[in-house]
């Protein structure tokens, strides 16, 4: 009988953790570069790093992938392009991506490059596998919240090859769809700046009183049960999270997988025990093989969270070490042998220590243990490796630590020194001759398609009413939309497709949306009721996942991309358009700056604004553990959410919506005039339906609602490095002169340029590309 070879895919977040991957026996390595990747707060490599790296790992017959998993705003699509074109020269094997635009630009400018999609683009479903395959991509990274028989119905299925997640942290939020990070102040997990909002410990409202704890912290995602089973199937690529984690992690988990990938076959128990025994010294979040072992989707709905959730992990991660008591300045000499040491092209600031004692925990680390640390007001972490442990006469023991943390601040024993090993180098000793970086180069003009006459005849301009019921379609009657959007969810199908209320809006008027999440499970049921519903005639589609847009294709419907399609940039919509999508929901988390550099004046008809939503910041595929006996829960900062949990999963949400109401006569002025009003996951009220109505005809603002993302975008840190270092050299530059004036005797100072502006004029070349794609490219 043979057996299908499977790639073990680690990650490298760093030179050493390269090392210890390659040096264990992984097949591939994953990586990121300065930007564009969804793990921008580890090391990442240096451009000289990067192209040493693929020639060296190329030489010894592995595979190196590069991550661009993250969306790209309209002002980013140039510096993307360079990135691209520089990416195109060094030749990786595959570039792992979220954003639509990197595949169009590719399709159009590189078509030799290989690309994989990300876990955040949502993929769960053959249908969804087979849509990018024809797109050109060669590779799907599966959602992580699927089932063994799942996994197996997609390979079925589909000729892309199949990657998946195997071991490491897991999202409480479904792949792609998680916005809280990004609520709590721009930091999006979308960007690659997620602040772990799910590991953080809040305060819940229970009938009896209040309790707190980690109630949205998962455990680690750990199959190694389950690996013959996966490669039985055929799974492409087995793939270690990490690249936030230590070398010795990295190395230890590559280990422990590719012995159970190479020996399963002549001894399956022992293979799996033995592997288990090299993990035994990741000391990181209990374990779970989450979604495996469910019958049917029901069964897991109501049962995963047990298998994922614990609230009383402290802070989810590792052995408790105990709290910083006292810091100190670290040694010279320890100080000077680290920035010897520090690997090129590495941060300087990851290296910065204190020493500190601790006190509380049951463990004393030593030198080459790994650590983490949690600041206590919980915004906060890194992991780090011990380098001294000095111990006083009375006992007590000092070790180093990260200089960013303080008294207060807890550590956790990551693992341990005796697992750590020493690695032969990947890298060339000498990178001098690994001088490429992105150039210059201008991207063409993109010009999305012009609306033609009639075109949007099914989108009006007006307010659209979104809502989660059947009975909230009556009550919404009184905003009086011009189309109304009607969530197709549990509740709601089977008035759909059997018609059991008449609707106060005609079928023509009705917009059907599309859940965003898309499983196997009920893949092909989903098919044969979208059949029906257009069948019954039902002909207008919200679509939230690529599944949907390959099950409408070829239907005599009208379909607009709903706000999980992101499109913060032409250059996603285009691709958009080429799918033969015309009408575009914006997502909940774009600024109007991007919103209207995105979308030219010419073309803002095919835009629908939110301007009032209570907008899903978790989308969780299971209900809540029965223990979970709470609606209202708070942060920190006293900033108040509420959970719902339903057959369709589990969804939590602001108590303080989200509103532009009062700017929506600006927003018409600048040429968008169809306007969502969105009550998803929210029951509708008499007194909402007054207020919100006062604020949009008074164009008064409501009391304590959030702008999101609106006025300020996204956080941006290269944004506020290059703010900064724009105003000292303007300042240095106005010094210079006016000692240039005082010494001739004559002011000669300018006015100051804004520190903000960009480029002193717009380059234009004449080439032109249009959304409507022509073939060939």
């Amino acid at each position: 009988m043979l057996f299908y070879m499977s790639e073990l895919l680690a990650p490298a977040g760093n030179i050493e953790s390269l090392d210890a991957a390659i040096g264990e026996g992984a097949d591939a390595v994953y990586l990121g570069l300065k930007s564009f990747n969804a793990r921008l707060r580890t090391s990442n490599f240096a451009w000289n790093q990067f192209e040493a790296a693929v020639q060296a790992v190329h030489r010894q017959g592995k595979k190196i992938y590069v991550t661009l998993n993250t969306v790209c705003e309209e002002r980013e699509t140039e510096r993307l392009y360079r990135l691209l074109s520089y990416l195109d020269k060094i030749g990786p094997d595959g570039l792992i991506v979220q954003d639509f635009a990197v595949i169009r630009m590719c399709q159009q400018f590189f078509p030799n490059m290989e690309l994989h999609a990300s876990t955040q683009m949502n993929v769960e479903s053959a249908a969804a596998a087979n849509f990018l395959s024809k797109e050109g991509l060669k590779r799907v990274v599966l959602a992580r919240e699927l089932g063994l028989e799942e996994i197996k119905q997609i390979k079925q299925g589909t000729n892309a090859e199949i990657e998946m997640f195997v071991h490491g942290a897991l999202c409480v939020s479904e792949s792609g769809l998680c916005l809280f990070s990004s609520f709590l102040g721009g930091k999006s997990a979308n960007r690659g700046m997620c602040t772990q909002a799910c590991r953080r410990f809040y305060t819940a409202e229970y009938p009896e009183g209040v309790e707190q704890g980690y109630y949205f912290s998962p455990c680690d995602m750990q199959l190694i049960d389950h690996i013959p089973d996966l490669m039985e199937i055929g799974v492409d690529s087995f793939k270690i999270e990490g690249r936030m984690k230590s070398a010795e992690y990295v190395g230890s988990v590559v280990a422990a997988y590719r012995y159970v990938m190479d020996h399963w076959k002549e001894d399956k128990k022992g293979a799996i025990a033995a592997g288990k025994r090299m993990l035994a010294s990741d000391f990181a979040r209990s374990k779970t093989d989450y979604w495996y072992g469910f019958k049917e989707i029901g069964e897991g709905v109501n049962n995963a969270g047990a298998k994922i959730l614990n609230p009383n992990q402290a802070g989810g991660t590792g052995i408790y070490l105990g709290k910083i008591a006292k810091v100190r300045k670290a040694p010279d000499g320890l100080i000077e042998e680290i920035n010897r040491n520090i690997p090129e092209g590495a941060d300087p600031r990851d290296y910065y220590i204190q020493m500190a004692q601790l006190s509380g925990g049951s463990y004393d680390p030593d030198p080459g243990d790994s650590i983490r640390v949690h600041s206590k007001n919980d915004d906060g972490r890194k992991s780090h490796k011990v380098r001294s442990v000095e111990v006083e006469d009375d006992g007590s023991r000092w070790i180093d630590v990260p200089k960013s943390f303080g008294i207060g601040d807890s550590v956790y024993l990551l693992q341990i020194k005796s697992m750590s090993k020493r690695y032969a180098r990947v890298l060339p000793p000498d990178l001098g001759k690994f001088r490429r970086q992105p150039g210059d180069e201008l991207l063409p003009v993109l010009d999305l398609t012009p609306v033609e006459k009639k075109e949007l005849s099914y989108f009006p301009d007006g307010i659209y009413v979104q809502v989660s019921s059947i009975a909230d379609v009556f009550l919404a009657q009184a905003l009086h939309p011009v189309r109304i959007i009607i969530e197709y969810n549990s509740d709601t199908k089977d008035d759909f497709l059997h018609s059991r209320t008449v609707l106060p809006f005609s079928k023509k008027t009705v917009f059907i949306s599309l859940d965003p999440f898309c499983p196997a499970a009920t893949e092909n049921q989903l098919k044969t009721e979208l059949d029906l519903l257009i069948e019954n005639g039902w002909c207008n589609f919200v679509v939230n996942n690529i599944a949907h847009i390959q099950m409408l294709k070829g239907k005599k419907v009208n379909v607009i991309a709903g706000p999980y399609l992101y499109t913060f940039n032409r250059w996603a919509v285009s691709w958009l358009e080429n799918q033969n999508i015309g009408a575009f929901v914006m997502p909940y988390e774009n600024s109007r700056r991007n919103l209207e550099a995105t979308f030219d004046p010419e073309v803002r008809q095919r835009v629908l604004v939110p301007v009032f939503a209570y907008p899903a910041l978790f989308r969780i595929r299971f209900k809540l553990p029965k223990e979970y006996g709470f609606t209202y829960f708070s942060d920190k900062e006293n900033e108040e959410f509420k959970v719902v949990s339903s057959d369709d999963g589990s969804f939590v949400m602001p108590e303080l919506p989200f509103s532009l109401l009062d700017k929506t006569e600006n927003l018409a002025a600048s040429g968008f005039k169809k306007m969502l009003i969105d009550f998803s996951k929210t029951k509708l009220s008499k007194g909402q339906i007054k207020a919100i109505t006062s604020s949009l005809f008074k164009k008064q603002i409501l009391p304590d609602v959030s702008r999101f993302n609106w006025k300020d975008g996204f956080y941006s840190p290269q944004q506020i490095e290059e703010f900064k270092a724009s105003n000292e050299r303007a300042a240095a530059a106005r010094l210079a002169m006016q000692k240039d004036a005082s010494a001739k005797g004559k002011d000669r100072s300018v006015p100051q340029k804004n520190a903000a502006s960009g480029r002193g004029g717009t380059v234009r070349t004449s080439k032109k590309t249009y959304g409507k794609k022509k073939k060939p490219f």
